[in-house]
């Protein structure tokens, strides 16, 4: 006998809904509930993670007063708001943002702090910045953080309700929906990126730390500038493209060899270096969940690079000791690893840079021909380009052929 569609769906609906009232095990779709559950069983690893930057990024000045860095009771020419004004803040490193609340989004007000100078800096992306800029109103009250920010500072945005299951880099944005997991703790619930292949568990922390654009954009109507869809497991190039560059221009985002320009674009360097290609993660170097070190470095920057690049290492340098490689004394700024091949080039907020993550040495000729920043006349400011390339020439570990 031929039973119809519709009747067909009628009757699975219905034994659905009757095996659920009958206490039946029906598989439960991925639920979020948020980092506190984990903390039950994750403690020490909860508070730790609770101390770090991720997990404060964004925070509400009524529920934590003193999140504010500056004081607003000081006048400025820049600052038109007050603190009733302020919903939500972002930031406390090297700068931090104020976002206001109308209806269902949020909006970056008009003016930020610089934390390393103390002063306040107009706030506003304009035309041949961000790829985005165009296409949104010259208004910052025109242009949601929703669709801009919110999907890399919150774990499991909506972009239907505008909500979140909380704010900041929870411990869902890097696992993933927490709920099954919570109440049947499993290796085969969770998503744990230590267990991935390279390229998805480095994924993980790419999503956020890089620009580019959704493979699909607008998305309902509203341009994203974060890798909508994407659940960490999953592969990220199906959902996300980093920012094309032609090589030989100087961009907002990239310098002409491809180096990152600006700040969030460390996935954008990581993945054209070496250390990608032989199988480095990101967590190879950093734990999120919180260390004691700068940038939650597994170790001091001056004692992780050696555990791999010691003296006598296949992996180089190829001599004797780091000073016979580095020609700096030991102890100094320029006998670390971090100084020449992770050079502070890329820009944050006026004349603050963050780290290259290509972890080239860029030469001193790159700087003449290119003028992108080299590491000698980064430090040694009263020297030329053409004084580093006479200094490289002289080291008799270093290949003439490429210092030019």
């Amino acid at each position: 006998m031929k039973i119809g569609l519709l009747p067909l769906l009628l009757l699975f609906s219905f034994n659905l809904v009757d095996l659920a009232s009958l206490g039946a095990d029906v598989p439960p779709g991925p639920r979020y509930v948020g980092s506190t559950v984990c903390k039950a069983c994750h403690a020490q690893i909860y508070e730790r993670w609770k101390k770090t930057r991720m997990a404060n990024v964004v925070r509400d000045p009524r529920e934590h007063p003193d999140a504010i860095l500056p004081d607003l009771a000081k006048p400025d020419p820049l600052v038109h708001f007050t603190k009733d004004d302020i919903a939500l803040v972002y930031g406390s490193k090297w700068k931090q943002r104020y976002f206001k609340k109308v209806g269902s989004d949020y909006y970056v007000l008009p003016a930020q702090w610089d934390v390393t100078h103390q002063i306040w800096r107009p706030y506003f992306v304009k035309n041949g910045s961000d790829w985005w800029a165009p296409l949104y109103p010259p208004d910052n009250m025109k242009r949601p953080t929703g669709p801009l920010c919110d999907g890399c500072h919150s774990v499991n945005y909506n972009i239907k309700t505008k909500s979140v299951t909380e704010w900041n880099v929870g411990c869902e944005r890097c696992h993933g929906p927490g709920g099954e997991h919570a109440s049947r703790p499993s290796r085969t619930n969770i998503v744990n990126p230590a267990r991935l292949d390279v390229v998805r568990a480095n994924d993980v922390c790419i999503q956020c730390h890089s620009q580019g654009q959704p493979l699909k954009n607008p998305i309902e109507g509203q341009y994203y500038d974060w890798p909508v869809g994407f659940n960490v497991g999953q592969k990220l190039q199906n959902f996300w493209r980093l920012e094309e560059h032609k090589l030989g221009e100087t961009t907002f985002t990239h310098f002409p060899d491809g180096t990152a320009h600006k700040n969030r674009m460390q996935g954008n360097d990581f993945v054209q270096s070496l250390m990608y290609n032989r199988g480095v993660k990101c967590s190879s170097c950093h734990d999120v969940h919180g260390t004691e070190n700068n940038a939650l470095l597994l170790k001091p920057a001056t004692v992780i690079c050696l555990e791999c690049h010691g003296p006598g290492s296949p992996n180089g340098p190829h001599t004797a000791t780091i000073e016979q490689h580095t020609h700096h004394k030991a102890g100094s700024p320029g006998n670390d690893c971090v100084s020449c091949h992770m050079p502070k080039i890329e820009q944050t907020i006026a004349d603050i840079n963050v780290r290259s993550h290509t972890f080239r040495f860029i030469t001193p000729a790159m700087t003449d021909a290119y003028k992108i920043p080299n590491p000698c006349t980064t430090c040694h400011r009263d020297k030329s380009a053409a004084w580093a390339t006479v200094q490289l020439k002289s080291w008799p570990n270093v290949s003439p052929w490429r210092v030019e």
